[in-house]
């Protein structure tokens, strides 16, 4: 595996490239950029590496704006001191994201993402055919909601959710305006009718509309935590096992 590093900190460069090397030793560092103008340049000179470790906040700028200058083909994983720009680079060609200080069980995990990566590329995607197949009939999914309030009923419409969760044995609906509705569906089987573009169960209890997540912050043991809109009264945690697949949506 050839990768380039694009920081501005030369200690913090130097660490990244020992941890990667003790990780993998066979792997090699094909370049090392600091800014936003020098990397654009590197990229347009140079033969594409496979994998990038991008800081984010660089001497000239976030990194951000390389993606707005010229398209980057290769897996990209950010590193930073900060996690507000988390949602941000799940949005370009990231696979991970890392907080500094870094820890070497972080980096193998995201180094193992982009090995996963690589191999699905190289191999034939049995899933492909069914994809394909499935654009000339695609299915129809749930638009809107009946539910009750009071002696009246009423229905919502799929794009007024911000999202499903279950309490008590309870499912209930959360709108956009903060309202919430209780309908008579288990989250499995609301599963089945919704939009998995739009929708995306976090754990066994919530269920999701990308457009009510606000912050993505990392959390303990692995997993992430999610400030979402309206602010509901429990705590908004991606289970472990769902942060890949999570990942992956959002970057669809």
């Amino acid at each position: 595996m050839k990768f380039l590093i694009v920081e501005d900190e030369d200690p913090a460069a130097l660490r990244l490239e020992k941890m990667i090397k003790e990780l993998k030793p066979s792997c090699s560092l094909v370049g090392r950029t600091d800014s936003i103008r020098a990397t654009v340049e590197w990229i347009k000179a140079n033969e594409k590496p496979d994998l990038i470790f991008m800081d984010i906040q660089l001497a000239d700028g976030l990194s951000f704006e390389i993606f707005q200058q010229i398209d980057i083909e290769v897996p990209v994983i950010f590193t930073t001191a900060f996690d507000q720009y988390a949602l941000k680079a799940f949005k370009v060609n990231s696979i991970d994201y890392l907080l500094k200080p870094i820890d070497k069980t972080d980096l193998s995990q995201a180094i193992s993402q982009y090995e996963n990566l690589h191999k699905k590329k190289e191999n034939i995607d049995s899933n492909a055919i069914q994809r394909i197949l499935g654009s000339f009939q695609k299915k129809e999914y749930k638009r809107r909601f009946l539910i009750k309030s009071g002696d009246h009923f009423a229905h919502i419409a799929v794009e007024e959710i911000a999202y499903f969760y279950s309490e008590d044995s309870v499912l209930f609906l959360a709108t956009n305006n903060g309202k919430k509705y209780i309908i008579e569906f288990t989250v499995d089987k609301l599963m089945e009718q919704l939009d998995p573009e739009s929708f995306f169960r976090i754990n066994r209890k919530l269920v999701l509309n990308d457009k009510c997540i606000d912050k993505i912050s990392s959390y303990f043991n692995s997993r992430l935590k999610l400030d979402i809109k309206p602010t509901p009264h429990f705590e908004v945690v991606v289970a472990r096992e769902k942060v890949k697949s999570f990942k992956e949506w959002l970057d669809s």
